[in-house]
């Protein structure tokens, strides 16, 4: 034991000592413990019966109907996997089936689980926006961030904002070498073809523009219109399935070689597209601080049998979070980083950057996100948000019950991290429900412009 522990460890007996003499009462609620005290079922159950009336800013999610195209801007590869506990035969999917709709059954019989695609497909054709309103309302969500292709008319503009996808603009050259790489860019890269192709369509742009000049100017007007025209609220980068996410900052000259060797044809190295697509990004950070969108990114594991954790890793970004040049650029690490979510936390530091917790409030068991929660609220409280990942997996089982798992897995989760910090002596029920208020909904709706 060195002097400085020496010192460190007398005067906390000598806290104590005078503690004992004192009472003990100002000492006990100015020092925390490792260990919960034997009221923490009771400090529990009343939390959680005050952070389920705290209305809900759901940060990140993917609203639509089974076989709606748009609810992302990438589709799962076939027999792709899945965890345990979003496969269709947990339980708790007839829960939130029962809670939702008052399914009759107590299982996803085929014959059982018609009812729900039945039920689904008629709100559908109705094209009603009060249908999602009604499931937003439910579960006591105020407003939901759909992170989407483009927006239906089933959604209600008020309630569902739209934060739209901008990876396709990295893929404007021949990209038959990048489709035929794995079987999971065989199915992604003709995706953001795709996306591409419609951008294209909605800016009335005829092939790819004369030079770099003009490809950048097209970039540019498309986020602006989709912000202007379309409401888009924030941009969404899917970069970490397709690349890694270090981008350099190659010089323009660099790019615009690239680009006028590649703009009639010819199938660029991989070398080249990678720089190409670094100087792109560059440009849609650029373009997302004059139009003050929020950036996000997907900062976690992936679906798909070639998703690489390395490559996807949050700390790639650190370059970019931490570049003076984007101060004044709201970035977001959707899904927390996880499984790196404790060096996602600590980017957090850097005034500019949050984080929320989608996705892993449906990987994840209730007891489990509440480790995570106990860690992420007690290091930057005013960064961390709510959201869901909410995702329709299929007819039957839509984006509504995985919109009940999340919002379920991350009211209990969080009343039973604080719950634990309170009875550890961390803080008070008061400053919980504090810490509550802002991850649940303020911390977004600040990010957003919107009030309380």
């Amino acid at each position: 034991m060195n002097q400085l522990t020496r010192w460190a460890y007398s005067a906390v007996a000598a806290t104590a000592m005078a503690g004992m003499f004192l009472g003990g009462a100002a000492t006990s609620r100015a020092q925390s413990r490792p260990f919960a005290g034997p009221g923490v079922q009771k400090t529990y159950e009343h939390l959680l019966a005050e952070i389920e009336k705290i209305p809900l800013y759901d940060n990140h999610a993917h609203p639509g109907f089974g076989d709606d195209t748009d609810v992302d801007a990438m589709a799962a590869p076939p027999d792709e996997s899945s965890t345990l506990r979003i496969r269709d035969d947990n339980p708790e999917f007839v829960v939130a089936a029962k809670a939702l709709f008052n399914y009759p059954y107590d299982d996803f019989k085929p014959e059982h689980a018609k009812w729900l695609a039945e039920k689904s497909k008629a709100a559908e054709k109705s094209g009603d926006p009060k249908y999602f309103d009604g499931i937003l309302d439910k579960l006591n969500i105020e407003t939901c961030l759909a992170n989407r292709a483009m927006m239906p008319g089933y959604l209600d503009s008020k309630r569902f904002h739209w934060v739209f996808f901008v990876d396709s603009f990295f893929y404007p050259f021949d990209n038959s070498e990048r489709t035929a790489s794995t079987p999971d860019m065989g199915v992604y890269i003709p995706l953001q073809e795709k996306m591409l192709g419609r951008y294209k369509q909605l800016e009335n742009v005829q092939g790819l523009p004369g030079d770099l000049a003009g490809y950048e100017g097209f970039v540019r007007r498309t986020m602006a219109d989709n912000q202007k025209l379309r409401g888009g609220v924030a941009i969404k980068f899917e970069a970490a399935y397709f690349r890694s996410l270090y981008f350099t900052d190659p010089p323009r000259a660099t790019a615009e070689a690239i680009y006028n060797k590649y703009r009639g044809g010819g199938v660029p190295s991989a070398e080249e597209y990678r720089v190409f697509q670094d100087y792109i990004f560059r440009v849609l950070i650029d373009q997302a601080e004059k139009l003050n969108l929020p950036v996000h990114f997907h900062s976690a594991v992936g679906i798909g049998d070639y998703f690489s954790l390395r490559q996807g890793n949050v700390l790639n970004l650190e370059n970019v979070l931490r570049d003076p040049r984007y101060k004044h650029v709201n970035f977001v690490l959707l899904h927390g980083g996880w499984p790196y979510y404790k060096e996602a936390a600590l980017l957090t530091a850097v005034k500019n950057v949050y984080l929320d917790t989608s996705l892993q409030s449906e990987l994840l068991y209730p007891s489990q996100l509440k480790e995570v929660l106990k860690q992420l609220v007690t290091l930057f409280p005013d960064k961390m948000m709510f959201a869901t990942d909410a995702f329709p997996f299929s007819d039957a089982l839509g984006a509504e019950e995985s919109f009940w798992i999340a919002t379920y897995t991350s009211r209990t989760a969080l009343a039973a991290a604080l719950a634990e910090l309170v009875s550890e002596g961390a803080f008070s029920e008061e400053k919980a429900l504090e810490i509550a208020h802002l991850y649940l909904h303020d911390n977004a709706a600040k990010l957003y412009g919107e009030k309380k």
